[in-house]
């Protein structure tokens, strides 16, 4: 059947947002309605005629109101096929009224559960059952039965149902079935992870595993303009890069989003005192300290002002007007400033009154990483298959380091090595930095063998080696790395350790007077 007229109509809602005047529609093309205690009420005193599910079904609700809608009469009237006699037989043989339309939106088990008071009772009686049922039967019969769980949907239907004279056409029926299907298993979804973590008890990597993808924003393009691309947020709660609210600029593209997320990523390691990144390709090409976040990022942009232009700034304090006006200096150019806060005359001042040709397209995001305990899992997708593994999120203490060398580095050095150390593990591998005073001075990374990485890293510090620290994001499997960082003048290097040729390694430091510093801990990036 291509156009399903509606006559008699299943409403159980917990969002009763605009149910109301839809209804009202559905009226006016002569729909009965069946209900559930408060929809129900909610209908009534709208004026509505609404006949109680328990007098629909000759069975009053019971448990709690846990039974009321898992009924033969309910679930018969939405799973009989209208093409089968048989059916239409069985059905009226045992009084089934026949149900063009069920409008349903589950119980609030998500918004339930995020609040940080609730027990597991509460949740436990937050997931719904006979939603859930009479949806699925609904969808399954979407030939004969349309199905509506998102208010939003609404105003479109009310439109069809008007342009075809209280009728629904078999293609809104399909899309209206695949979205109830999508909701199903995403609130199934959103109970499973819930049951999962409640005691902690359910393994890292089970042997089955669903990713729920929401809130889908398109995107400009993938990573290049002939791909299409769109970003999803994952997990019940919307976290980092799921929570971005943009404040200007052009629409987000597939690269941004990528060296947004590393910008943020890499500000999340230093907390104690203004630091800026800039990012470009997802390797950091400037990254500095400093007693303001304005100097941080004038300190962090002159690392490499030539990688920088166009590249994307992350921040680990709000944007301010001293910032702003650090940006808008010299012939600075920029794609995007992700950030936890944006203070007002800091926007205007970048984005309304300044005079620079990119101050309406550079991409303002507030955003903020969230620290959980548990380390949260990344996906990766790969040909016929995905693989997961947990954030590289460990910290190192200094108390962890290991001095392997006869010179020790001093307070000075061990704190500077630690700053090199956790901007290292956010360069593609192989990965060498060389730092001083806090700020980025040198890089090398994703060359395929470690010496190449460390004379990259090298020649883009110049002179200013001299004195300096290096930090390699794995460890060195011979000593011609460490001839060319003493050659160059670093003072201290920090490295894993873990090489069969370590002792080769820590002679060569000793010959030339570095101090080394073992972590036992590896930050490669593929």
């Amino acid at each position: 059947m291509d156009l399903l007229p509606i006559k008699r109509v299943l409403v159980s809602v917990s969002d009763k947002s605009g149910v109301v005047d839809f209804c009202k529609t559905l009226s006016g093309w002569g729909a009965e309605f069946i209900s559930t205690g408060g929809t129900a009420k909610t209908l009534r005193d709208a004026g509505l005629a609404v006949k109680d599910i328990s007098e629909h079904t000759g069975f009053p609700e019971m448990l709690d109101g846990r039974v009321k809608t898992l009924h033969p009469k309910v679930h018969g009237g939405l799973l009989a096929r209208r093409d089968l006699k048989e059916h239409l037989h069985v059905a009226q043989q045992h009084g089934i009224g026949l149900i063009d339309m069920v409008i349903v939106n589950l119980y609030p088990f998500e918004q339930t559960v995020a609040r940080p008071d609730v027990s597991p009772e509460d949740a436990i009686e937050n997931i719904d059952i006979g939603g859930p049922s009479m949806v699925r039967s609904a969808a399954k019969n979407h030939e004969a039965v349309a199905v509506v769980t998102d208010p939003a949907d609404y105003a479109a239907l009310a439109a069809e149902l008007k342009a075809g004279d209280g009728k629904l056409s078999l293609k809104t029926r399909k899309k209206l079935a695949l979205r109830a299907f999508r909701m199903t298993s995403w609130y199934d979804h959103a109970i499973a992870e819930y049951l999962g973590h409640l005691d902690g008890e359910e393994p890292e990597f089970p042997r089955r595993r669903l990713v729920a993808l929401h809130g889908a924003m398109e995107l400009r393009y993938g990573e290049n303009p002939h791909q299409g691309a769109g970003f999803y947020a994952t997990g019940r709660h919307a976290a980092g890069l799921g929570a971005l609210k943009q404040i200007s600029g052009k629409e987000l593209s597939y690269n941004n989003i990528l060296d947004l997320d590393a910008a943020m990523r890499a500000c999340a390691e230093i907390s104690d005192e203004p630091y800026a990144i800039v990012i470009k390709h997802t390797n950091p090409c400037g990254a500095a300290a400093g007693g303001s976040i304005a100097e941080a990022f004038a300190r962090s942009y002159d690392c490499d002002a030539l990688s920088a232009f166009g590249g994307i700034v992350g921040l680990n304090r709000p944007f301010d007007l001293a910032t702003a006006e650090q940006m808008l200096a010299g012939e600075k150019f920029l794609e995007a400033v992700v950030a936890p806060g944006f203070d007002e005359d800091a926007v205007e001042a970048l984005v309304e009154k300044s005079k620079k040709k990119w101050r309406k397209s550079i991409r303002l995001v507030q955003a903020a990483p969230v620290h959980n305990a548990r380390p949260p899992l990344e996906y990766r997708s790969v040909t016929g298959g995905m693989l997961t593994q947990h954030s590289d999120v460990r910290a190192l203490a200094p108390l962890q380091t290991r001095v392997v060398t006869q010179k020790s580095p001093d307070e000075r050095q061990m704190k500077e090595l630690l700053f090199a150390w956790v901007l290292c593990k956010h360069y593609k591998s192989n990965a060498i930095v060389v730092t001083n005073h806090r700020a980025l001075l040198g890089y090398g990374a994703g060359q395929t063998n470690r010496v190449d990485s460390t004379e990259h890293a090298l020649t883009r510090a110049g002179e200013r080696a001299k004195g300096a620290v290096l930090a390699s994001d794995a460890f060195f499997p011979f000593p011609d790395s460490i001839e060319k960082a003493a050659r160059a003048g670093i003072a201290a290097i920090i490295q894993p350790g873990g090489s069969v040729r370590d002792e080769d390694v820590v002679t060569a430091c000793n010959q030339h007077g570095v101090a080394m510093v073992f972590t036992g801990m590896r930050h490669f990036r593929h």
